[in-house]
Order: C-alpha cells, then sequence, then structure tokens
C-alpha cells in the first residue's frame, strides 16, 4: 500500500462580482457579502480526494489549509463533507493584508508544520486576487516541484508522480518528484455533491486554529508586514468614446482613415 499525505490550498472569496472596496485601506469589504469556496479549489479539493481513492490506502491523508478570518471554518467543513480527512484554520491578525508571497509564506509555515507532505494541491487562481502566483511561490518556499494548469493526473506512486497541463495550444506531460505542488484547472475533474454522512462528519469535526505563534513564523514576515507589494490605489477605469466622421470618395476614404490609423502608430 501507498501512504501519502496531501494537502490542499483552498481560499474563500466574495460569491459575488459586485464587490466593494475599502477607500482608506484598499481591500475587500467582506461584511454582509455571502462567501464561497474559490471554484477552482473546489477541483483541487476533488482530485486530492480521488487520489486517496485511488491509492486505495486508508491511511492515506487529505487535509485542507485556508488563511483567513475565523468565518473561514465554513468553507473547511465544506471540503470535508466531500471526503477531505481533516482541516486547520490559519488565523492572525498578523496576517491580514498579506500579497501573494506572504500568503505563501504563511501556507509553506502550515505544511511544514504538517509535515512529511507528499503532495500540495491548489486551484489555478482565486477570483478575488485572480494572479495564480500563489502556487509558484509556495513550491519556491518550500523547495520542491511545480507544475501548473494541471488537466489530469496520470500515475501516481509513492515517489513520483505524472501530470498532463493544458497550454494554449497543446498538452504537456511531466513527470515529478514527491514531494511536489500542482495548480489544477477545471477540465480536471467534476466535484461531487456531499453526502449526508460528510455532512455530519464535518459538523462535528474538530478545526484547530494555527496563529503565527505556533507555526513559528516571524510576524515581519507575514501578512502586510511580509508583503512585498500593495494595493496604494483602486479605480474603475474611464472608458472615452471618439466618433470621427469620413467624407468623400471610396478611396478618399481609405486614405484618410489609413492616415488616421498611421499617426495614432496603429499602423
Amino acid at each position: 500500500m501507498i501512504k501519502i499525505k496531501i494537502v490542499v490550498c483552498i481560499k474563500q472569496v466574495p460569491a459575488t462580482t459586485e464587490i466593494k472596496i475599502d477607500p482608506e485601506t484598499n481591500t475587500l469589504i467582506r461584511e454582509g457579502i455571502e462567501n464561497i469556496i474559490n471554484p477552482f479549489d473546489s477541483y483541487a479539493i476533488e482530485e486530492a480526494v480521488r487520489i486517496k481513492e485511488r491509492l486505495g490506502d486508508p491511511d492515506t491523508e487529505v487535509i485542507a489549509i485556508t488563511m483567513g478570518p475565523h468565518q473561514a471554518m465554513e468553507i473547511l467543513r465544506e471540503a470535508i463533507s466531500v471526503g477531505v480527512d481533516r482541516a486547520i484554520l490559519l488565523s492572525d491578525r498578523a496576517f491580514a493584508g498579506a500579497d501573494t508571497w506572504a500568503t505563501a509564506t504563511t501556507l509553506a509555515g502550515a505544511i511544514n508544520k504538517i509535515g512529511d507532505c507528499s503532495l500540495v494541491i491548489l486551484g489555478r487562481q482565486t477570483l478575488d486576487g485572480d494572479t495564480g502566483q500563489v502556487g509558484p511561490e509556495l513550491a519556491q518556499k518550500m523547495g520542491i516541484p511545480f507544475v501548473g494548469y494541471v488537466s489530469s493526473v496520470l500515475e501516481i506512486n509513492k515517489n513520483n508522480m505524472k501530470v498532463k497541463r493544458l497550454m494554449e495550444d497543446r498538452y504537456e506531460t511531466f513527470e515529478v518528484s514527491l514531494p511536489s505542488a500542482i495548480s489544477v484547472i477545471k477540465d480536471i475533474n467534476v466535484p461531487r455533491v456531499p453526502s449526508l454522512r460528510g455532512k455530519m462528519k464535518a459538523k462535528s469535526a474538530e478545526i484547530p486554529v494555527w496563529d503565527s505563534e505556533i507555526l513559528g513564523l516571524n510576524k515581519n514576515e507575514v501578512g502586510l508586514s511580509g508583503s512585498y507589494t500593495q494595493v496604494v490605489k483602486i479605480f474603475t477605469p474611464q472608458i472615452k468614446h471618439k466618433t470621427t466622421m469620413i467624407d468623400g470618395t471610396l478611396d478618399e476614404k481609405v486614405e484618410h482613415l489609413y492616415r488616421i490609423l498611421k499617426e495614432s502608430h496603429l499602423v
């Protein structure tokens, strides 16, 4: 039997595109907004559970972690309801305001504390940040291989795995050693619906909360203090339209249009 410990990194995001920004902090206003599991993370959860089922070893463990306020417990329980074995919430005021690098630092600290992790799975990107940077940065922090845009896990054993990923014009196949990290796209599977038994397990599950002290992280390396990038201004671009009417014969119109395009450096 193959015993593998899989960690799935998930995030709670607003269930709407009509988000509001705090003008003073330039951060999302989450109060009064319904939150959900980041859609891409649902595929990451499903793939982790499927890998465990494929291996057929009851000792193989799937662990979900998320960084956020205590309300993020909801998505961890949802993850347990569809097959995740246990979950951990990373919550500390020191984690607030983190960019992708500081987020990766916190997640890496948690995964190192869990110990003996063979595989880390993430969704391709999040709805609110939309950068897709946390996966590769996390792998860099941990010093392990990373493959993004994974559309299929072809093979996996205790030493390595073979995956297929989707590029713009082709598929690529990679074989990487374990431990490693991957980010997945929606083509990889169809997330399951939680069972009644799963919901009952999730409801009674004890979910520990780890802060920076438990993780042994320097507060200057996480949250806003550990971020290399900061949002200094958020605004909606103003779209301006200008219409120019061109008169004359067909040849004159073509010549005039060409002159306009050339002056605008478009040809």
